[in-house]
């Protein structure tokens, strides 16, 4: 068949040529994956505030006063209490642990001793969300990492690691910790 257009030409074989391509790109397409709901345990509030208040009666008996924060498994604060004169800086600070410890999935104190025996990851203390300083322990139901608790101003970070164990042991006895 000959054409007298050339344009016209052009044009039946590039929709030929872009017919020919779908259908071989259509039977190459790989099977689609069917979609589904992730179900995930999380933190609820009520867990929430029975792991603040065991936290600050835990510091309590040990005469301490403290900030307890909990964070659900994406880092959303589901719950915080301040104990009267603990200095303001604590409160955010315990919420850095808490997330921290839900990122990372370890215990900031073992995360800060680490980061500081391994030259490699030293350079944790530069990402802003990080916070290296021990009082925070992540919550962890069977495999998963559902949340975390972080704890400040009791006096040291081997003090606000404590009474979040405590917690934890007191409320949630079947989650762990990796510490």
């Amino acid at each position: 068949m000959q054409y007298r257009n050339p344009i016209a030409a052009l044009t039946v074989i590039g929709l030929a040529l872009c017919t020919a391509s779908s259908v071989s790109a259509a039977a190459a397409a790989p099977t689609p994956v069917p979609l589904s709901l992730l179900k995930q345990d999380n933190v609820s509030l009520a867990l929430a505030n029975a792991l603040i208040s065991a936290t600050l009666a835990a510091c309590h008996a040990n005469g301490r006063s403290a900030v307890a924060v909990v964070v659900d498994r994406g880092g959303n604060l589901i719950a915080v209490q301040r104990d009267d004169n603990v200095g303001p800086h604590n409160t955010e600070a315990a919420q850095r642990k808490a997330f921290t410890a839900l990122s990372t999935k370890t215990p900031t104190r073992l995360l800060a001793a680490n980061a500081q025996a391994n030259p490699e990851s030293q350079n944790l203390n530069t990402v802003s969300s990080l916070l290296l300083i021990g009082g925070g322990v992540p919550l962890i139901a069977g495999k998963e990492v559902i949340g975390a608790i972080g704890v400040g101003g009791s006096g040291g970070a081997a003090h606000d690691e404590a009474c979040a164990i405590n917690a934890i042991n007191q409320v949630f006895p079947q989650a762990s910790s990796t510490n």
